[in-house]
């Protein structure tokens, strides 16, 4: 039997309906979850709450996933705590900025939970 990580894993997403799916099912997966709509929110989020985890949507208003994902990789307390980025582009152009930008995965949408699951699973410190 594997030990599962339990944590607190941030989730950025613009979508109401995608975010209350993905923190409901990761809940259930035994994650506390922290929501955000904007990378602004995010920022002030993850200075609060210190997450273990952050998973963020790219395309979103006002500061990209990657920018917030560049912003927190350059901050000292953040450095370490693995960040998933999820694309609506499937292009390996989108995977190598993502990881340029300090992304530890990134994975393309449509996604199933289980395969965010996987990707967070996959970058866990």
């Amino acid at each position: 039997m594997s030990i599962t990580w339990v944590g607190t894993i941030l989730i950025i997403e613009n979508s109401l309906s995608e975010l209350e799916l993905l923190s409901n099912y990761l809940e259930n997966k035994g994650y506390k979850i922290i929501t955000a709509t904007t990378a602004r929110e995010a920022l002030e989020i993850a200075l609060e709450e210190k997450p273990d985890a952050i998973v963020t949507d790219v395309v979103m208003p006002g500061m990209s996933g990657f920018e917030l994902c560049q912003f927190l990789k350059n901050h000292p307390i953040y450095q370490k705590v693995p960040m998933v980025i999820c694309s609506v582009k499937n292009q390996s152009i989108q995977h190598f900025w993502a990881r340029k930008q300090g992304a530890d995965a990134c994975i393309n949408k449509p996604y199933t939970p289980e395969e965010l699951l996987s990707a967070i699973q996959s970058v866990e410190v």
